[in-house]
């Protein structure tokens, strides 16, 4: 026990009665990445974390900041700068559509109009809506991407990498409207038809998404994510002439090597910490949600379980009261909050000073 820091170690009955036997698999692209969305596992790596360009599969990055910046019915009028080149919703200057119809044209068709509309929508301004953007990769950890528009087109300081753009759709896709918009196989919205361009939506099983793209200097850009026995993975290939089928081997290899485990349920308890001042000495610690990593058979996990050595009172049901962490190896691959399942009410002055003193008086004796 040192800085403060109590480990409990905890035995995680992981093994399956499986062998897990030789996959072998590989892409076209220039890089590429296999992620599981919850816990982040990476499953498979090449060129990760080198830095490209992305084209239109930017827009992720748009309808995030449009989604926690933005209200769905917040309506907008089309103005002249809204309109661009490339792929297109077909926006005219004078329509008038809520910011979902715009996530819709956004997602599905990719308009590189609509992105610009989307700007101006949620923030007024594309610089300020490209603000917001790269403060959103900062915070999620993105330490390889900068955005310098909210379509994708081929910038100056416009770049990211496999394993950035995964940790951006796997925190995507835990917005429910969001997975709702990039799942939507085709929408009517007025006169204007939109079919996704997301192939794997018709061709992979389970496929739930998300984005496409292209430009001739980026060239065949693609995330997907596909969710099979409660499990989504998420994968991202850069420059791939041959997405399509490279997505739907890695995906097929993903679900086929690993299974999700569940390490600790979500409301069990697995520990308790001191209370300082408190009329009850302990008060039981329970995972928050469930702690679940992608698993080989093979593989076997070692739970940790970090709080400090004591707390103040009061405590209240559900305070976070440390971490809950999962390990392969060494490495932490998993990791969810500690929150205390029962209150401890501070005593109060007089109550906790009669009881140190009596305990003393006895001690004497």
């Amino acid at each position: 026990m040192s800085g403060g820091i109590r480990r409990a170690v905890c035995a995680l009955i992981a093994a399956s009665g499986l062998t897990l036997q030789a996959f072998a698999v590989s892409t076209s692209a220039a890089s590429a990445v296999l992620i599981e969305q919850e816990s982040g596992r990476v499953l498979y790596a090449q060129n990760d974390q080198e830095e490209r360009l992305i084209a239109s599969i930017t827009k992720i990055m748009t309808a995030v900041v449009a989604l926690e910046h933005g209200q769905l019915q917040d309506r907008y009028t089309v103005t002249a700068q809204d309109m661009a080149e490339g792929s297109s919703m077909y926006l005219k200057p004078g329509d008038g559509l809520c910011l979902e119809e715009l996530l819709y044209g956004l997602m599905l068709v990719s308009g590189n109009d609509a992105a610009l509309a989307v700007a101006h929508c949620v923030s007024g301004s594309v610089e300020e809506f490209v603000e917001l953007m790269n403060g959103t990769a900062q915070r999620l950890g993105m330490e390889h991407s900068h955005f310098a528009n909210p379509n994708g087109l081929d910038a100056q300081g416009h770049y990211s990498s496999a394993r950035d753009m995964a940790v951006l759709a796997a925190y995507a896709l835990e917005n429910q409207d969001f997975r709702r918009i990039v799942s939507t196989d085709s929408i009517t919205i007025g006169d204007r038809y939109l079919k996704n361009h997301n192939k794997l939506l018709r061709l992979c099983k389970g496929c739930v998404g998300v984005k496409t793209g292209f430009t001739k200097a980026a060239g065949r850009t693609l995330v997907s994510a596909a969710e099979r026995e409660g499990m989504t993975l998420v994968c991202v290939t850069l420059n791939d002439g041959d997405d399509w089928n490279d997505h739907m081997a890695l995906l097929d290899y993903g679900f086929a090597a690993y299974h999700m485990e569940t390490a600790v349920a979500g409301g069990q308890e697995v520990i308790a910490v001191r209370v300082r001042g408190a009329a009850v000495p302990l008060v039981p610690l329970a995972a928050a949600e469930d702690l679940r990593c992608p698993l080989t058979g093979e593989e076997r996990l070692t739970v940790v379980a970090r709080t400090p050595l004591s707390v103040a009172a009061p405590v209240v049901p559900g305070q976070v009261i440390g971490t809950l962490c999962a390990y392969l190896e060494g490495e932490e691959v998993a990791a969810v909050d500690l929150v205390a399942v029962a209150p401890a009410a501070r005593l109060e002055a007089s109550s906790e000073d009669a009881g140190w003193w009596t305990r003393m008086f006895r001690r004497g004796g």
